[in-house]
């Protein structure tokens, strides 16, 4: 004969847990997951995991907490900020996981794009200072800088 166990529910920051699941500890999530528990309990206190229900003083995490986590993991692996990535979770209301992921993609690209766009113009810049350098001092590498950038003189403009 099954022994039945009662099982007990609670809602912990949005989140049902239920006692009649393993439990994880901290240190078990953070090995399944490859962080250090530090990093969930940052994650927890900025308010990207929700607060754990205690046992014993100990946190216990439902296994959906991995489920989170691999999220969070996945995002920081696309270079999403952490106030992105809470984007990602609270800032959307009801619309669906797909859309958030599309919506906030499309503005990472955009933002990596730039940052190409950028990294090119300093690889040309680069180029040319190794082509067009051939001062002996830095002395002589700034005044040559300087007449480049202010043809005009910025020696020569009034200060007000």
């Amino acid at each position: 004969m099954l022994k039945s166990s009662r099982i007990r529910r609670r809602v912990c920051g949005g989140v049902l847990y239920d006692s009649g699941m393993a439990g994880l500890t901290i240190s078990e999530v953070a090995r399944r997951i490859g962080v250090e528990a530090s990093t969930i309990r940052y994650y927890e206190k900025i308010g990207l995991l929700p607060a754990a229900p205690r046992e014993s003083g100990q946190r216990r995490y439902d296994a959906t907490i991995l489920y989170r986590l691999a999220i969070i993991r996945r995002a920081r692996q696309l270079d999403f900020t952490l106030e992105e990535i809470r984007q990602l979770f609270f800032g959307f209301g009801a619309v669906r996981a797909s859309a958030r992921w599309q919506k906030l993609c499309e503005g990472k690209l955009a933002e990596l794009q730039s940052l190409a766009k950028s990294i090119k113009s300093v690889q040309q810049l680069l180029r040319k200072m190794m082509r067009r350098c051939h001062c002996e001092t830095l002395e002589q590498c700034g005044k040559r800088i300087l007449q480049t950038a202010f043809p005009s003189g910025p020696l020569k403009r009034s200060v007000r």
